[in-house]
């Protein structure tokens, strides 16, 4: 999808499609509350706008908002997703410990996010993990080298 997309568009389409997945669920749901939905789409244009505005500067928001990062600001963004990640997993585990202790029917919320952030920190390590930073000065472990790069006594 993000290849015949134009880098400036990316974050504010991605913002207009959540925004309308949530004012459709609020349609879904129905009820009283349906104006929600509009008050969503009105809110889900404004941010949009902002962020397609924002990304045509050329400043640092600018240059995240128009996906156009440096690598510093990728590392930042990649040890605060990290940050996020660890800051959901202990939440998600002290309300599922007080949800056991108070003996309560609503743990099953808990073990789904619990499962969700798990299987996302597994496709992240089969993902980026492996060997493939591996130094040249640290060889495999139980490799030698070939035969004809070993000195032979004499």
């Amino acid at each position: 999808m993000t290849t015949f997309i134009s880098p400036r568009l990316r974050k504010p389409v991605l913002t207009a499609l959540a925004g309308a997945a949530f004012a459709a669920a609020w349609l879904v749901r129905g009820g009283p509350l349906w104006w929600v939905a509009i008050l969503s789409v009105i809110a889900t244009a404004v941010r949009a706008y902002s962020v397609y505005r924002a990304g045509g500067q050329d400043t640092d928001e600018g240059a995240l908002a128009g996906s156009r990062a440096d690598e510093r600001q990728r590392l930042l963004s990649t040890r605060s997703r990290a940050l996020a990640c660890n800051f959901a997993f202990v939440t998600a585990f002290a309300g599922l410990t007080v949800t056991i202790a108070v003996r309560s029917p609503a743990v099953w919320p808990f073990l789904v996010i619990l499962g969700a952030i798990v299987l996302g920190y597994l496709f992240g390590l089969s993902t980026f993990g492996g060997d493939d930073e591996a130094g040249d000065d640290d060889p495999p472990s139980g490799r030698h080298a070939p035969s004809a790069l070993r000195s032979t006594p004499d």
